[in-house]
This record gives structure tokens, sequence and C-alpha cells, in this order.
């Protein structure tokens, strides 16, 4: 298959050498693209001293979902692509057959739209952090379609942009990708499912990837996945509600923390107080002024 990569950066660090240098040793060649929100650090140089092409969108105009659209129709353009690969600027990779692996799986079956893989938690993972990727990313393949509901709920429709890949064909069809505040991911993955396609979680395909958030912090990412879920309504009508999903991690990080450091459970009861009070302050969110959603919110220019 033809394949393409696209990152999305903005003052991406000094891990990202790291993985630039580890993914000019990925066993499967792609057409390398990166598009920059104006980046002030050395992002910019470093990815064409490994051979990317770079666009730049002004931070103001940068949309999870816009900017990949935007991204992904300039490279097939350029290049004929069967597979467009998104990653994010923080992710290192498992072995040199990530890409590969995760690729592999469209020829199971030409209805198969999407594909995302396994992500393992960094080194300096908090217990909470390694705990919540062992709960979305579990070991063992998965091939689902639309029936697939019955059994995983609005998970049937998970997918992350961190580490995925899409049939280019298939996300045309869906309509790509939408300008929405986050979750564009999920979106497509629940259009796809919808229309009768398939997608794939792909545990053989390994990338390290986790976050350490604050209190503050998972409020306002919930806040945003809140206002997502109450704008695109018709997710949770066709898959179900989030919060199920949301208890059964809820009870799995309780039981497992209680076994390794039972302080550790006070302060994840808190952040998944302010989880659940964000996430359901975002669904209210056409109640509220912008000026407080902006406020709240982690992408400020979308309130704009």
């Amino acid at each position: 298959m033809n394949c393409g990569l696209i990152i999305p950066t903005l003052n991406a660090g000094e891990q990202f050498q790291e993985l630039l240098a580890q993914i000019s040793r990925q066993t499967l060649p792609t057409k390398k693209l990166i598009v920059d929100s104006e980046s002030t650090d050395r992002t910019v140089e470093v990815a064409k001293n490994f051979g990317f092409e770079v666009l730049t969108v002004s931070r103001a105009e940068f949309n999870h979902g816009a900017t990949r659209q935007f991204a992904a129709e300039y490279l097939s353009k350029k290049f004929p692509l069967d597979v467009v690969i998104f990653l994010t600027q923080d992710i290192l990779f498992h072995d040199e057959n990530s890409l590969a692996l995760l690729v592999k799986i469209f020829s199971v079956s030409p209805k198969i739209g999407l594909a995302y893989g396994r992500q393992l938690p960094h080194e300096n993972a908090t217990n909470e952090a390694e705990i919540l990727r062992a709960f979305n990313y579990p070991a063992g393949n998965q091939i689902r379609t639309f029936e697939s509901r019955k059994i995983f709920g609005i998970k049937a429709a998970m997918a992350s942009n961190s580490f995925a890949a899409y049939r280019v064909e298939i996300l045309r069809k869906v309509g790509g990708f939408p300008s929405v505040i986050l979750c564009e991911d999920m979106y497509v993955a629940a259009k796809m499912l919808v229309a009768g396609f398939e997608t794939a979680y792909v545990a053989d395909a390994q990338v390290y990837h986790s976050h350490n958030y604050t209190a503050a912090q998972e409020f306002r990412r919930y806040f945003d996945i809140g206002t997502f879920h109450a704008r695109e309504g018709w997710i949770r009508e066709k898959f179900g509600s989030a919060e199920g999903a949301g208890k059964k991690f809820f009870v799995m990080k309780i039981s497992v923390l209680w076994k390794k450091n039972p302080v550790e459970c006070f302060s994840a009861i808190f952040r998944d107080a302010m989880k659940f009070f964000g996430y359901r302050l975002g669904r209210l969110e056409k109640f509220l002024p912008k000026i407080f959603c902006r406020a709240v919110s982690t992408d400020k220019n979308f309130w704009r």
C-alpha cells in the first residue's frame, strides 16, 4: 500500500527528534508531512532535517479535525495514497515494525476503514496513567462493526489519532474529519461503523504514549469531551452514553490502586470527580457564556 504519514506539531520539544529518528528506521516506507502551528522552537528545522515536508497553519486556525483533513487532502493530492497515518508529536515507537503492523490489518478486509494501535505508558507514567492505558488498550486485536456497540457500547467507536491509520477511500466516503473541538477520531470511527464499514484495534502495533494530567487539566479536557458529545449527540444515541465506560474504568482503577497504594485512591476519586463535573458542564455548553467556555476549555481558539 502507498502510505502517507502526518504529524500535527507545536513546539514539539527534545523528544520529537527521537521520534523522527525512530520513523526513519520503520520498516514501512511513507510519504512524510508535518503540519505545524507556528512553532517557536526547532520543530520545523528538525523535521526538515529528517526529510519531512512542512506545512504551516496559524495557531488561531488550528482545529483537531479540520487541520488533519487539510493535511490529508494536501498529501493525497501530491501522491497516490491508499492509507494515511496520523501520529501525535509525543509518542515513541515500541519497535521498528509498529507502522507496518498497523497498516497490515487493512489486508484482512477491504471494509476496514480505520485502524489504531496499542498505547503503552511512558516510563514516567503515574499508576493512574498506567491503569488508563491498560483499560483502553488491552492485549488482543479486535475487528469492530456497528453490531459491536451491543458489546462495547460507545467504546466500539473508540480510536486515537495519536497512532491511527485510515483507508483514504473510505475516509472520503464518510466525509473526512470535521471541524470539532476534539475527538475527531471517534467521530470518523462512528461514521464508518454506521455506514457499514469496519474499524480495527491492532494490539500488535504498539507505541508509548501517556499523560500525567493534574485535576485541573482533567477538568478542562473533559469539558471539551462533554462539548463534543453535546454537539454530536447522534454518537450517544447510536452507541450509548460515555458515563457507562467511565464507571467501569473508575471501578477498575480503584480496585487496582487499593492493592498498589491505597492513599492514591483519594486523589484518584478527586480527579474522577473533576472529570465528571467537567464532562457534565461541557454537555451544557450551549447554555453557558462563550467567555466562560473559552476560559475553562483546553482549546481557546475553538470558542472565538
